[in-house]
């Protein structure tokens, strides 16, 4: 099958949209399809038109940025040409181009499958308030111009302003999620590298330093975990200088940061390697996002996988690998009271939390996640309706 599959932003940068973007295209060229990327050429030094690993990449230039979204003048000719090499069209979004590559498409007879990652919610201001309105305008097109709608959950799915006017259309995949296999000499490295002393009780979180991910309100738990644990440490692993649009909340929380000392490192972007070292090094993972942009957070699941439990947020979407698996706690949203309680409460008894996470993780697979798209892909060529595929299937409510 050859798949188009288009987003604003793909690797190397970093987030959890363009990592599962590129696990889904990997593992989709892994089991044959031809599977080509049309994004962005966000920096100048990435090349035009690029192989990695066997996925075609095509990246347009890039005239301004408007907020966190581009503007892209031969975008349109590129989506032209390769929409009418494709059998079938993968739209993941938020983008501003969604609506009218969702609307070439249809022209040409290509049937569109939509990737919603999540409601997009940026920064007040009046230029935000425009990307903002333009973004919901074109997904909304591109929403009704798909055949099919994935998104990560259900949950998430009927509390979300957007998606709750799609969910006849709607068909839930868990994120792909991978590690790489780690060696205790690898281990005994990262903990060198850090100097990470034994008696330490390591708290990790995963993220970029930006607004809703709620990374003030770990800083302002941990005084409460440290009364009870004075060895706790943070490990933050993710971007967290000069993360684009989020250069003034970056800089207020840095200063937050700074009277905790050795109580809070910065490992910044991690390699693959060091990911999956990092994931098993945490006793305890932290998602205190604040609001619907965090879906789901596949670092949980990483986490999990690694024998970590994890504390979230209760947003929809993001509470579902906790409370499907047991492997974890869920708190109120912006509560750096529960947040710290619910930390001191697993690093006090981790095995109590351990719970059952093997049908999440066999779900998140990035080869389950591929045969699942396969299967999408095909009832969007098909013309089937979601709701009789679903009802036959008998899929769980995700």
């Amino acid at each position: 099958m050859r798949i188009l599959i288009a987003l604003t932003y793909y690797r190397p940068h970093y987030s959890g949209l363009t990592i599962y973007a590129e696990r889904q295209a990997r593992a989709l060229a892994a089991r044959g399809h031809q599977v080509t990327i049309l994004t962005s050429r966000f920096d100048k030094r990435l090349l035009q038109r690029e192989i990695c690993d066997g996925v075609q990449v095509v990246r347009p230039d890039v005239l301004f940025h408007i907020s966190k979204g581009v503007i892209m003048p031969a975008m349109p000719i590129w989506a032209w040409k390769l929409a009418r090499q494709a059998d079938v069209v993968n739209l993941h979004v938020p983008q501003f181009d969604a609506a009218y590559i969702a609307l070439l498409s249809r022209l040409l007879g290509k049937p569109v499958v939509l990737t919603y990652h999540c409601d997009l919610l940026l920064p007040r201001g009046f230029i935000h308030s425009i990307a903002n309105r333009v973004s919901n305008l074109t997904n909304h097109i591109a929403a009704r111009a798909a055949n099919v709608i994935v998104h990560n959950t259900r949950d998430y799915a009927e509390h979300s302003p957007f998606l709750r006017h799609y969910l006849d259309k709607l068909l839930p995949i868990y994120p792909p999620v991978e590690l790489e296999p780690v060696t205790a000499a690898q281990r005994a490295a990262f903990r060198e590298k850090y100097a990470i002393r034994p008696d330490q009780r390591v708290i990790g979180m995963a993220a970029r330093l930006a607004t809703e991910k709620g990374v003030e309100v770990l800083v302002q738990a941990l005084p409460r975990v440290l009364e009870r644990f004075p060895q706790a440490r943070v490990l933050f692993v993710g971007p967290y200088q000069n993360v684009v649009g989020e250069e003034e909340y970056g800089q207020r929380v840095l200063s937050m940061i700074e009277p905790l000392k050795d109580h809070w490192t910065f490992l910044g972007v991690a390699s693959p390697e060091e990911m999956a070292v990092f994931f098993h090094e945490c006793e305890v993972l932290a998602l205190p996002s604040l609001n619907s942009t965090e879906s789901f957070g596949m670092v949980q699941v990483e986490a999990i996988s690694c024998g970590a439990p994890v504390v979230a947020s209760d947003l929809p979407g993001v509470r579902v690998p906790a409370t499907k698996t047991g492997a974890g706690l869920v708190v109120p949203v912006r509560d750096s009271q529960a947040l710290a309680e619910a930390i001191i409460a697993i690093l006090e008894n981790p095995k109590r939390f351990r719970g059952q996470p093997e049908n999440l993780l066999r779900l998140s697979t990035p080869q389950a996640v591929a045969e699942e798209y396969e299967r999408v892909f095909e009832l969007a060529r098909s013309g089937a309706k979601v709701r009789a595929y679903l009802a036959a299937r008998q899929q769980p409510n995700l």
